[in-house]
């Protein structure tokens, strides 16, 4: 499998990753990660549990310590991270607010506390959400905190958002919501976001650039518009599924009925007139370029 990694263009970059590695102990929790992340992107962090996302954010954020070289808007995370957080704007993915405290209560508080926050834009943005200013938090649905969670965030004058797993537990419509909340009132072409998620083809349609992490490494960092340039999927008939396998694609998957054979790369010309091109989807690719950790302990069980 030819995991190779495409880096994006570092022109105005906010962030800047060069052989980034840290390790717990003994155990490689990220290994020699590379990326670039330009002003105006909105980036997905893809991984499968236990692959580094989590771990990744936290050393943007300036919460440990990495080998390599780290820039995020031009400091160092860790030494300089209170410089880093004027710019940055961060949710992880244990993020809970006081259940005691009303919705407007956490506005002055994040007045008080954060010099580049607008009160006034908190409220502006609360006001396309169903939650009031004297509601307590324990009195909302998830939805609805994570909602304000993102209006106290993205009310703050950062050029950088970091969220991980921002929706996890939110159903369908709440995650639309979020989603589209953020989008709207946050992205301006300047701004750029980083945001992990499970949901893979709810933010497809939302993401400029994508990172893929396996095992602590990249596999992928890609912009969107570059994925049908690299990748090339070819959906066809069960008849020449044969000559397909002999060109070892990345991945072979139903589609429509058919089977759709993916290649990092054109595939010999011989091929290209046997199926149908198709755009893989950002789930295919994930399958092809990472592994299952719960598949592999299953088969290392059985060996």
């Amino acid at each position: 499998m030819n995991t190779s990694t495409t880096t994006m263009n570092p022109a105005a970059a906010l962030v800047q990753a060069q052989g980034v590695s840290l390790h717990y102990g003994k155990k490689a929790a990220l290994r020699d990660v590379s990326f670039t992340i330009p002003k105006g992107r909105v980036v997905g962090l893809l991984g499968h549990n236990g692959a580094g996302k989590t771990t990744l954010m936290k050393a943007l954020v300036g919460l440990l310590a990495v080998e390599g070289e780290l820039q995020v808007m031009g400091v160092s995370p860790r030494q300089d991270r209170a410089q880093l957080l004027t710019q940055l704007s961060y949710i992880p993915d244990v993020a809970v607010l006081p259940r005691w405290a009303r919705v407007s209560e956490l506005i002055t508080l994040m007045a008080q506390l954060q010099p580049k926050f607008s009160a006034e834009r908190a409220r502006e943005l609360l006001r396309r959400t169903s939650v009031g200013l004297d509601d307590k938090v324990k009195s909302l649905s998830k939805g609805m905190v994570a909602q304000t969670h993102l209006a106290l965030i993205a009310a703050i004058d950062a050029r950088l958002m970091i969220l991980d797993e921002p929706t996890l537990g939110l159903d369908v419509l709440s995650r639309k919501n979020f989603y589209e909340m953020l989008i709207d009132e946050w992205c301006d072409g300047e701004r750029s976001v980083l945001i992990s998620t499970h949901q893979v083809e709810e933010v497809e349609a939302l993401l400029s650039d994508v990172i893929m992490l396996d095992e602590g490494k990249v596999v992928l960092s890609i912009s969107l518009e570059d994925i049908d340039q690299r990748f090339v999927a070819l959906n066809h008939d069960a008849a020449v599924a044969d000559a397909m396998a002999a060109a070892h694609p990345l991945l072979r998957y139903r589609d429509q009925g058919r089977t759709t054979s993916l290649f990092d790369g054109a595939p010999p010309e011989s091929l290209t007139g046997l199926g149908q091109r198709v755009r893989p989807s950002l789930v295919d690719l994930f399958v092809a370029l990472t592994r299952n950790p719960a598949l592999n302990n299953k088969t290392s069980a059985s060996a």
